[in-house]
């Protein structure tokens, strides 16, 4: 029953959400401009009378994590959000979702803004999209951003030994495999130590070739697709992982992002799998600039598990996993 749902019902059930998933995850285009607006914003309704949070946020943008000759001079750049004045502040490394066909960092420049409002450094990445190229280019270029973050983050402020991946959907799949199959860390010198602690929200833990999207980022081979699941890539000594998916996400990712936490424990592995209540595919995210947001307390609260940041003195942040 198990592989009758991974290989049949899930695929088709994923292409029925993802239709009107990829109309609903962004809003429509300004006839002014041709740029779209932030996936992750807040409601200004919802700010006016927010606390400001306890840091100042210095952005520094469109830095190139790689330079040679081949590289994409738009898809290879990443955007920082720092503690401004701050030293020695644990880091999120983002990875946008989107199918793997679309995004790109500016979009989820509220995120960034949270997390290093609240004294942790945030780095947010573009990567090289389909159909221009396929798997496994993404992830190539996800352990590159990586290498680059491991690297450099210390000249920012940032703690090379305490950086945090954590992604959205096609993001989710991207940096659980970053984390699960080696290759592409070592192929940057790097192992899976280098990762401090995963977070996927909506997560895309098995590949399959049966729907379009799959195919279009990964190709019609079932040994390809195998190859960029995360699912098959439990061995060793992996990162503690953290898997939120919504109670109205796509239909069955519940299912797998479960299957992927069994897995995960049968190896050892330290997971915490979490149903969001009243969030779908899209708002599971979006809605994590929100005071009191399920999503944001659970993250923080896996944060402060993980490294060693605390909530600055008179932060609302609640890490305590209680009701306030």
């Amino acid at each position: 029953m198990n592989y009758l749902i991974r290989t049949f019902l899930f695929p088709l059930l994923i292409l029925v959400y993802l239709l009107p998933f990829n109309a609903e995850a962004r809003p429509p285009r300004e006839t002014t401009s041709n740029k779209e607006e932030p996936a992750v914003k807040e409601d200004p309704k919802k700010t006016e009378d927010k606390d400001p949070a306890p840091f100042s946020v210095e952005v520094i943008s469109d830095i190139r994590y790689r330079t040679d000759r081949d590289a994409d001079p738009e898809k290879h750049k990443l955007d920082l959000y720092l503690p401004k004045g701050q030293k020695d502040f644990p880091v999120v490394f983002f990875v946008h979702g989107g199918s793997w066909k679309k995004g790109f960092k500016e979009e989820y420049k509220m995120l960034g803004e949270l997390f290093a409002g609240q004294g942790i450094g945030t780095v947010i990445i573009n990567y090289r999209l389909s159909p221009q190229v396929q798997h496994p280019a993404h992830i190539q270029d996800v352990a590159r951003a990586f290498a680059w973050t491991r690297t450099h983050i210390a000249e920012y402020g940032g703690k090379p030994d305490q950086i945090v991946v954590f992604g959205h959907s096609a993001g989710g799949q991207l940096v659980a495999l970053l984390a699960t199959d080696e290759q592409y860390l070592k192929d940057e010198r790097l192992s899976r130590k280098d990762i401090r602690a995963v977070i996927t929200v909506s997560g895309v833990p098995l590949i399959t070739p049966v729907i379009p999207v799959f195919r279009q980022a990964f190709g019609k081979s079932r040994d390809v697709c195998r190859d960029a699941s995360p699912l098959y890539h439990i061995d060793g000594k992996l990162p503690p992982f953290l898997l939120l998916y919504a109670d109205h996400d796509i239909l069955s990712l519940g299912r797998m992002n479960e299957d992927f936490r069994a897995e995960l424990q049968k190896n050892g592995t330290e997971v915490i799998s979490q149903k969001v209540d009243n969030r779908n595919h899209v708002t599971v995210l979006t809605e994590i600039v929100t005071e009191g947001d399920p999503t944001r307390e659970l993250v923080f609260q896996f944060l402060a598990r993980q490294t060693d940041w605390r909530p600055a003195p008179g932060s609302k942040i609640n890490i305590s996993g209680k009701k306030p």
